[in-house]
């Protein structure tokens, strides 16, 4: 079926059911094309990649260059046809790569020439200009991925599942954390979505070891993370400005913020986080830098409002930026998969451009804010999991909620700060990713020395958050639905999608979906997921909190 657009990958589809027009993210028709193509190519290095590896052979540049495809396709991370037009001619290339790997080492164990694959992703050559890209992947949009609907829908879960995996792989690879079964699974997995021959019940288990598979990916990239910064530590962070030139980064990327805060060093500049960078102020390896100087702003929905009001220069390192303001574009930069047509885009770590054009913009004020804490990773909690499973049996603590998950524009998102004020005192509130945002800046207090609100981190973080889970289970030797624990979780795009799936593949039951339940999940998988998760969407916060409670 070919279409102008059709998107439904992001929980603001138009409508509850898909962008037709113009992506409510910002991606017009001709991007929403191109990405389409994206995954059409990468199936297509799957399938070779798969088989080559079946025979023993692999490709690393194949590899990494599968997670760069995937990331380049999570939702608010590339607009740039440009861009994403030459990422489809690399992605080419690496098809035909993985395509003389596979002929190789079927040559060589079979001693004859290797059979042709039918799979029709593995013949895609990509037309010769934008255009033509662009025409390529009006007939490979999204309803073309199956004609039943319902298989259609456990595809689609599948392959955003592998686009916010990729994304967290991405990451981890960064800071040399790798896993070969993480590459072999998105090639079987993405080369899955390609066989005709599979029905419903192979991409519902694809799914759910999807799930499992991105457990083991956010724990590397949480091990990157921790050895290269220090685990987490409750620290105090200044949501104000200090009196000096600035640099803003925006995203979820530690290791480029690492490299801008060495090269600005003693220059006279200070560095502040945005959005999903704001856990970053709890890394001991980070705040060492005397000219990390806090956080400016909240969600990466509200950037086009705060932006203006920071003369400094912005950079944006991975997902989440919106159309720069006319008053601030001539200051923002982006860095990695992320893209926006006109916006200079830099290659590896040097920042000079960055660091040039904070010294020539105008001084920040003084102007001390508001200080929040951050820095309750597991690593963090465990050390005072005595008095929090104290607290638990004298009945101080009644009951946990993680109250966490993306943030984002669309109406309804108020109800997660209504639900947050309204949970009893006598419980605590685990929140983590730029959910958080509609209420960290709120006094919850504390039980008897524990914070009532204990932020585990950004998105990337979200390991933290299963593993304080499963330690409780533990220290009350239960399962974790056994808990005094509620996940009541707002969604916006692939990773929080894949979090999701992680916590399915554990077996955690009676989590609360919210503003709205995916646009790409069909009646008929809904109801799987009712009848084996109890999953359900939020209500009200009223209604909700009486359930969790039991009152």
């Amino acid at each position: 079926m070919e279409s102008a657009m059709f998107c439904r990958q992001c929980e603001q589809a138009a409508r509850g059911v898909g962008c037709e027009v113009m992506g409510n993210c910002g991606k017009d028709p001709k991007v929403s094309a191109l990405l389409d193509l994206m995954i059409q190519g990468l199936k297509g290095v799957a399938v070779y990649a798969h088989r080559a590896r079946e025979l023993g052979a692999k490709d690393r540049e194949i590899d990494l260059f599968m997670l760069d495809g995937l990331f380049t396709r999570v939702t608010n991370v590339n607009f740039d046809p440009e861009d994403i037009s030459r990422r489809l001619y690399n992605c080419y290339r690496i098809k035909e790569k993985a395509r003389t790997l596979y002929e190789q080492a079927y040559r060589e164990r079979k001693n004859e020439p290797a059979r042709p694959l039918d799979a029709e992703p593995a013949r895609w050559t990509p037309a010769e200009n934008i255009e033509g890209l662009v025409a390529q992947g009006r007939k490979h949009g999204v309803l073309t991925w199956h004609q039943d609907p319902d298989v259609l829908s456990t595809i689609e879960i599948l392959i955003y599942g592998l686009m916010g995996m990729g994304a967290f792989a991405w990451h981890a690879t960064e800071m040399g954390k790798e896993d070969e079964d993480i590459y072999a699974f998105i090639h079987r997995a993405l080369a899955a979505t390609a066989d005709p021959k599979l029905q419903l019940k192979d991409f519902v288990a694809l799914s759910l070891e999807c799930g499992k598979m991105n457990l083991r990916t956010m724990e590397l990239l949480y091990q990157g993370h921790a050895e290269r910064f220090g685990d987490q530590e409750p620290m105090k962070v200044n949501l104000g400005t200090r009196a000096g030139k600035g640099i803003v980064v925006s995203g979820h990327d530690l290791p480029m913020l690492e490299e801008i805060l060495k090269q600005s060093a003693g220059k006279g500049i200070n560095v502040y986080t945005h959005g999903e960078m704001l856990p970053a102020n709890g890394y001991p390896g980070l705040r060492k830098y005397e000219h990390f100087a806090g956080n400016f702003g909240g969600a990466w929905q509200n950037q086009t409002r705060e932006l203006p009001d920071f003369p400094g220069a912005v950079i944006f390192n991975t997902n989440c930026i919106q159309r720069p303001d006319a008053s601030y574009a001539d200051r923002v930069f982006t860095w990695g998969e992320v893209a926006w047509p006109g916006i200079p885009h830099l290659e590896g770590y040097d920042f000079t451009p960055v660091i040039e054009k904070a010294l020539a913009l105008p001084d920040l004020p003084e102007n001390p804010g508001k200080e929040i804490l951050v820095g309750f990773g597991h690593e963090a909690v465990f050390k005072v999991a005595g008095a929090v499973v104290d607290a638990v049996k004298s009945g101080a603590v009644r009951h946990f909620f993680l109250i966490g998950g993306c943030d984002g524009a669309k109406p309804g998102r108020n109800y997660y700060t209504d639900l947050a004020q309204q949970v009893p005192k006598d419980c605590v509130i685990l929140t983590l990713a730029c959910g958080k945002n509609r209420f960290n800046r709120l006094d919850f207090g504390d039980i008897g020395g524990i914070p009532r609100l204990l932020d585990v981190g950004q998105c990337n973080d979200a390991y933290s958050a299963v593993r304080i889970a499963l330690a409780l289970a533990d220290a009350f030797n239960c399962g974790v639905n056994d808990l005094p624990l509620s996940m009541i979780l707002s969604w916006y795009e692939q990773k929080a999608h894949v979090i999701l799936l992680t916590l399915l593949h554990l077996g955690i039951k009676g989590i609360k979906l919210g503003p709205s339940l995916p646009a790409y999940v069909s009646p008929a998988v809904l109801n799987f997921l009712v009848e084996n998760y109890a999953l359900g969407p939020t209500t009200t916060p009223e209604q909700d909190l009486r359930q969790a409670l039991g009152t």
